[in-house]
């Protein structure tokens, strides 16, 4: 009987520390400039105008992919997502200047999910990933930021007439409370909708290429609904 009652004991205590487990999401945007390396094309002049065209909305898009994320994808984590309110409307949030902010024209294409700032995480030093988890270090065992980009693919094409298709990508990465790595990883998923070019030119016209990111978003989120539990793994024991 003493055996037994150790047994539950170390299983609630073990449960207890993991229910503890806590991180905050402190980015959570997308991007409205479409990437055509896939075709060669580079920064082609048109994107700009896809990019300050305001029928080119992506906002349902993020507000599907958020919550997906929140809703569905979270439930999976060994982690538990502190309330967004209490990270969004922290003071030390809203009033945190973050290294490699974009500004003016530079930031117009970006979209941040209401409440969220653009922060940048990844390549070029670690000041944002340091910076947020020092704010929630005492609220929460690492931040997380995450954002989805399209980019256009090849299809079929002859003498640059043909088809091409859209890819969604998204970028989940988590950090511990000192701002060190944990993972990152993206996962990437093309449309089923295909769109055209012309002339080696893609039609990049608002009603054309916004129904290839919608399409290219739900087959995203199949896919990462079967992976995500798996590459989560990872946290265990590293938070």
């Amino acid at each position: 009987m003493k055996k037994v009652f150790l047994i539950l004991t170390v299983l609630l205590a073990v449960n207890s520390y993991s229910q503890k487990k806590k991180v905050a999401v402190v980015g959570f945007y997308t991007d409205k400039t479409i990437s055509l390396a896939d075709l060669g094309l580079g920064s082609l002049a048109a994107i700009a105008d896809l990019g300050n065209n305001p029928d080119f909305n992506l906002t349902p898009i993020l507000e599907k992919y958020h919550n997906s994320f929140f809703n569905v994808f979270s439930k999976q984590f060994p982690f538990d997502l502190l309330p967004e309110n209490e990270v969004i409307q922290k003071q030390e949030y809203i009033d945190f200047v973050p290294k490699f902010a974009r500004e003016g024209d530079a930031g117009k294409t970006i979209i941040n999910y209401p409440g969220y700032k653009y922060i940048y995480e990844g390549m070029n030093g670690s000041e944002n990933e340091v910076g947020t988890a020092t704010m929630f270090k005492d609220v929460a065992d690492g931040v997380l930021f995450t954002e989805i980009h399209f980019a256009l693919q090849k299809g079929f094409a002859v003498g640059g007439t043909g088809t091409v298709k859209m890819k969604a990508y998204a970028r989940i990465a988590l950090y511990d409370k000192t701002g060190k790595k944990v993972f990152a990883f993206s996962e990437g998923a093309n449309s089923k909708k295909t769109g055209a070019i012309i002339g080696g030119i893609p039609v990049l016209t608002a009603e054309k290429i916004l129904p290839m990111c919608e399409s290219a978003l739900d087959e995203l989120l199949k896919d990462l609904d079967e992976k995500v539990a798996k590459i989560i793994k990872k946290t265990d024991g590293k938070l």
